[in-house]
């Protein structure tokens, strides 16, 4: 399976290529940013690791090249400058994201590629890419809540001391200020972590509280995610890759579920070598029912915002 990473030559692009070469999985790494020697010093990086690593052809490309991916991993996004608004950031987004769009249609793509918007804010880079490409919804994916989820999981074990692998805890809705922790889920090796003595509500609010503003902590300390964003980037990509048919808390364009259409946000979704199989609604305590549609309200006043 080829994989282009539009933006390769970032943090994130880089770290998402270097996970996708461990895991071993897709058979071709090809890196595209703006900055063609970025790209080129990481794809030549991966090169040298390759002997013991596993046998995939990695290289930096362009557009041309990429016509023919399984997948476009898109990365590529601007950084907010100071006193810049929320809003302002999002329009820059916004206006580069059609660029990189512009130039994948103009190069050409296969009729069964999944586009994968992994750039922020990626509900409503999501949510674009479904209108403006012309592929069926179910082809395009947006990563959506896989890293809050993999983050609020790992705070959880982290607080309770437990193994990290056995916590199963997810987030949905927006990736970003208005997502929603699901505790009603939440496992510890199959059995309810609510049923720990320690998962009070005060446990439950810090948690959250530091998984929420576990982005902007990262940020301030080293300018940005990269590495746990990365492995949250292959897992999905194994699952198409493999169509492992696995549930996952990605972005897609909703169907009714929980009673939310026409906006992209993170539900439980299976995906597997089509894209999105399914949308699958489950059982929800009434206030995480309330504020995932809370969610959706706040994704579609931004889109209203932006104009799209």
């Amino acid at each position: 399976m080829k994989t282009t990473i539009i933006g390769g030559g970032g943090r994130v692009g880089s770290c998402a290529a270097f996970a996708l070469q461990c895991g071993g999985v897709v058979s071709e790494i090809q890196l595209l940013d703006a900055n063609q020697d970025m790209a080129e010093g990481e794809a030549l990086d991966l090169v040298h690791g390759s002997a013991f690593s596993s046998d995939q052809l990695i290289y930096a490309g362009d557009y041309d090249r990429a016509a023919d991916s399984d997948i476009f991993v898109i990365t590529a996004g601007l950084r907010r400058k100071p006193d810049e608004s929320r809003l302002d950031l999002i329009n820059r987004n916004v206006s580069l994201f059609n660029q990189i769009l512009d130039s994948i249609i103009s190069a050409g793509f296969k009729n069964d590629a999944i586009v994968f918007v992994v750039s922020n804010p990626v509900d409503i880079l999501t949510h674009i890419a479904t209108q403006r490409l012309g592929l069926p919804w179910r082809q395009v994916i947006g990563l959506g809540t896989q890293l809050d989820t993999s983050r609020f999981s790992s705070f959880i074990a982290e607080e309770l001391r437990l193994a990290p692998t056995q916590v199963r805890a997810l987030i949905l809705g927006e990736h970003g200020d208005s997502m929603v922790p699901i505790w009603s889920s939440a496992t510890v090796n199959g059995l309810p972590i609510e049923g720990l003595p320690e998962c009070t509500p005060a446990f439950q609010t810090k948690v959250f509280d530091r998984t929420r503003g576990s982005g902007a902590e990262v940020i301030k300390k080293k300018g940005g995610a990269g590495w746990a964003v990365g492995i949250t980037i292959r897992d999905t990509i194994n699952a198409i890759a493999l169509d492992q048919k696995r549930l996952q808390p990605v972005s897609s364009l909703q169907q009714e579920t929980y009673g939310i259409r026409d906006i992209c946000l993170s539900v439980p979704t299976r995906i597997g070598r089509t894209g999105v199989i399914d949308q699958v609604e489950i059982k929800l305590w009434p206030k995480e029912q309330l504020g995932l549609q809370n969610s959706a309200c706040t994704l579609q006043n931004t889109l209203k915002q932006v104009g799209v």
